[in-house]
Parts: structure tokens; sequence; C-alpha cells
């Protein structure tokens, strides 16, 4: 007979993937061996081949797991909208286009080693696996398109439809690298601050009432420096 999975199999499977993606995220995919992982996790070498094949499968399934994740998001975000269509009113395109931006904002925030992998490691995959991956993203970047023309009509199939759409995940693709954990600044502070100001420029930013002054040389804070090593 085959022999079962032990209980809390899954449990452990997922914390090897967080471990790993932590990881792979701190000094990069090439500079991590499966030793480290399996110290990571506190457990034998043996005994993590038993949850996974190798490295390359973590990096797989790390990167699957998270672009899941965000075409989950963008599914669940239309379909709040359209509940909220009843009857149809002029605000809607605009709130669903918030809508997506806190989703993904917060997502971004809640697995943030993952999503630097994605972002910077999905190079090392096989062409194949690369391009299923890619097919998932464009997904996600063709949910914001649609929320993008539906908030102004006139741009749906123009040539400035794409580029609107990456200039945002421009704005939030890449808070990894300033917004840092237990700074004064939130990611749920800051989604409102992409929003307003994608959808009405720089005077249309709120600025609350109990936010406080920086120095000029501290208001833009510097990149943590990556401990990453060179591929």
């Amino acid at each position: 007979m085959a022999r079962g999975r032990s209980p809390g199999y899954d449990t452990q499977r997922a914390q090897i993937l967080a471990q790993a993606a932590q990881l792979f995220a701190l000094q990069g995919y090439t500079a991590t061996s499966m030793n480290q992982v399996a110290q990571a996790c506190g457990v034998s070498k043996p005994s993590l081949y038993h949850y996974v094949r190798d490295k390359y499968q973590l990096l797989v399934e790390i990167a699957e797991e998270h672009v899941t994740l965000l075409k989950v998001l963008a599914a669940q975000s239309q379909a709040r909208a359209k509940a909220l269509r009843v009857p149809p009113s002029p605000t809607d395109p605009q709130a669903h286009l918030r809508d997506l931006i806190g989703s993904f904002v917060d997502a971004y925030a809640n697995s943030r080693d993952a999503h630097r992998v994605l972002t910077e490691d999905v190079k090392f995959l096989a062409p194949a696996d690369r391009e299923r991956l890619l097919e998932g993203q464009r997904e996600v970047v063709d949910a914001f398109a649609g929320a993008i023309a539906a908030a102004r009509p006139e741009l749906r199939g123009s040539e400035l439809q794409k580029p609107l759409t990456m200039l945002l995940f421009g704005m939030m693709n890449w808070m990894f690298t300033w917004l840092q954990p237990g700074g004064r600044l939130t990611h749920a502070a800051i989604a409102p601050v992409v929003a307003d100001l994608f959808l009405g420029g720089l005077n249309a930013v709120h600025v609350a009432a109990s936010a406080r002054p920086v120095a000029a040389s501290r208001a833009l804070p510097a990149a943590r420096p990556s401990t990453r090593r060179r591929a």
C-alpha cells in the first residue's frame, strides 16, 4: 500500500515554501541552498525532500501560488463590483479600481517575500514554466486594464490603455524596495494615496490631518540595501 501523508503535512509544506521564499527574497534564488532551507525550517535535508523534489520546485510553487493569489483577488474584486452595481452608479468604475488597488497593496504587504521572488527570480524558470506564470500575470494585468477602461471608457482599446496599466503596477509592484514593515507609513495608508494619485494626480492626494511633516533629508526613505548576490 502507498504510504499516506502524515497529519500536518500540508501545514509543514506551506511553512517550507514560506521559509524558502524568505531566503530567496533575502539572498536570491541562486545563492540559496537546500541545506539552508532545511535549517531554516528546522528539519533535516532528507526530511525536506519528503515535501519537495528540489530547489527548482520551490521556486516554481512560490511563484505559482503568488500569481494564483493575485488572480483570485482580481476575481473577487470584480465580483464585489458587480454586486454593488445594482442599480448602476457613475462612481462604480472608480470604486472598483480603488478596491483592486487596495486589495493588491494589502496582498503585497502580507506576501512580501513571494512577491519579491516573483518580481526578481522568475528569470530562472524554464521557458515553459515562465510562460505559464506570465500568462497568469497577463490575466491580472488585463483585469486592471479593464477596470481602468471602465473608469475612462475612451481609453478602451487605445494605445494608452496598456501603458497606463503598467504605470499603475509600477507604483504598486516596487513598494518593497522602500516601504518597510514597522515604519510610520503603512501599506494600508499608502493604498488610497496610490489610487488618488493615479485617478486624480498630485492635487487629488488626500493628506491625513494626523500626518506630521518630516525633515527634507528624511522625506524619501532610501531603499534598504539588498544582501542578494548577483547571479
